[in-house]
């Protein structure tokens, strides 16, 4: 008889299946890098996912993220998300929190019920928060650092936080973790040169945001892939390198 997971479970087993359905994963932002971490860990079979997120869908969005449709225009993106995984696995349980991860509210989420936390959230100060957060409970967390300005999808790696270079975001998370004692940190992340933006005109004519970096359907993709597949192998047991 053919099953949702059938051609998942010939590499990890049945007990690596059964393990990622008991399991409980939770994704901090379901952009670029988080939407299609989330869309892996569904087709995977994790059984319980939390998804963080405040922003809603818009445009912009269309030219990289999973759930950016002109159907889901407008829609929070826990819920364009959610909706997504159930239509693929109508059995997962997705718990959608439409909240914006911070200092102030961190209190109101005990990230210890988690077997995996993935970190795909542009903000510092809130990957900082979630990270030493993460490891105070001992909840295994893995970080994605930026994928923006940038082509070559095939120069993502996974490594610790300590042995990064060339990532903006990865040597300012660098010197900020080092000064609050965090010793790792695993992270998905690229060494290629930042490419500058050229500055494109909104469609009223007025300049774009400075800080606003330029993306593809690809390098985030990729990136939130990479992500899922720590979380998988670490769940199932097939990680030879844990």
């Amino acid at each position: 008889m053919l099953t949702r997971f059938m051609r998942t479970e010939m590499l990890l087993g049945g007990d690596g299946m059964e393990r990622l359905k008991n399991s409980r994963v939770a994704v901090f932002g379901a952009g670029g890098v988080g939407g299609y971490a989330i869309e892996a860990l569904v087709r995977s079979g994790v059984g319980t996912i939390d998804i963080f997120d405040n922003d809603t869908v818009c445009v912009t969005n269309l030219n990289r993220q999973i759930i950016a449709t002109t159907e889901t225009m407008g829609q929070n993106k826990v819920d364009a998300a959610k909706a997504r995984a159930l239509s693929i696995n109508p059995n997962v349980v997705i718990n959608a929190h439409n909240c914006f991860y911070m200092p102030n509210n961190a209190d109101d989420y005990d990230l210890s019920v988690y077997d995996y936390i993935v970190d795909a959230i542009d903000t510092v100060t809130a990957k900082i928060e979630l990270i030493i957060r993460a490891q105070a409970v001992g909840t295994p967390i893995i970080s994605s650092m930026g994928t923006g300005n940038k082509l070559e999808a095939s120069m993502l790696e996974v490594t610790d936080i300590y042995r990064t270079s060339v990532c903006p975001l990865a040597r300012t998370m660098r010197q900020e973790l080092k000064k609050r004692g965090v010793k790792k940190l695993k992270v998905v992340y690229s060494k290629e040169q930042p490419i500058k933006p050229t500055a494109v005109p909104e469609p009223d004519g007025s300049a774009v945001k400075r800080a606003t970096p330029g993306s593809t359907a690809f390098v985030p993709a990729a990136a939130g892939l990479i992500a899922a597949g720590e979380v998988v192998k670490y769940i199932s047991g097939t990680d030879n390198s844990k």
